[in-house]
């Protein structure tokens, strides 16, 4: 059991709601959770309980209805969106089910391509380390579409990690994977985030991705059924 005290990601009455009367459909229903800096926990749940709309959320991707979003004690949700590009460039590192690779770059431009963007200095060493990692040494002049799936997800991984985000959000990684292969990516992400001190929120709704998480938070039709509270300890538990 894990030791964890500071808060990085808190979410206080959180709402996302579409539509009205009859007819609303609350995605986002008065959640309140609070993340852990060096935490991994997953987000399970049907499909249409909330999942994606409240990742979405906790990265400032979208804007609630009502309630509030903390990252590292700053309360996004009233962020313009100039402000929020930068919380996302800066503190976020994004994984979806579609890698979103860049076709016409190889894989080492692909993964620093988001530095470039935000103009930050390459650590080269450091984007070496975690491509060496993830397994891709002999893969950084490839172009995506010589890739396998696997091999594009962990580029992905990889295009995430480089920026230093403390936060990695990752919407259903594995989907697109077969099973041997997402077990695979996943312990990568998990051992990687573990290397590189990062908090790592994974959607899934995969039973055994789950499982390796420090602890899993159950969702339906909007609400939080269960936090996984429990398995996390504090100093003041000890």
């Amino acid at each position: 059991m894990k030791k964890l005290t500071d808060i990085i990601l808190k979410t206080e009455d959180l709402c996302k709601y579409y539509g009205t009367g009859d007819s609303q459909v609350k995605a986002v229903d008065h959640v309140n959770l609070e993340i852990r800096k060096g935490e991994f926990v997953s987000i399970v749940g049907k499909s249409g309980s909330g999942k994606s709309t409240l990742l979405h959320m906790l990265g400032g991707l979208d804007n609630p209805t009502s309630g509030n979003v903390f990252i590292d004690g700053e309360n996004i949700a009233s962020f313009k969106e100039e402000k929020l590009s930068k919380i996302r460039r800066r503190k976020i590192g994004f994984i979806f089910q579609a890698y979103n690779l860049i076709p016409s770059l190889n894989v080492w431009e692909n993964i620093v391509l988001p530095l470039g963007l935000d103009g930050k200095p390459l650590d080269e060493a450091f984007i070496k380390d975690i491509v060496q990692t993830l397994g891709l040494s002999s893969k950084v002049k490839s172009l995506p579409n010589t890739l396998s799936g696997g091999q594009q997800q962990r580029c992905a991984i990889a295009r995430a990690i480089a920026a230093k985000p403390s936060i990695i959000l990752a919407d259903e990684p594995t989907g697109n994977l077969d099973t041997r292969t997402g077990d695979e990516t996943m312990a990568l992400l998990k051992a990687s985030a573990a290397k590189y001190g990062q908090t790592l929120v994974v959607i899934t709704h995969n039973e055994e991705i789950a499982q390796m998480a420090d602890r899993t938070v159950i969702l339906a039709d909007g609400r939080i059924l269960s936090s996984g509270e429990s398995e996390v300890v504090s100093d003041e538990e000890k």
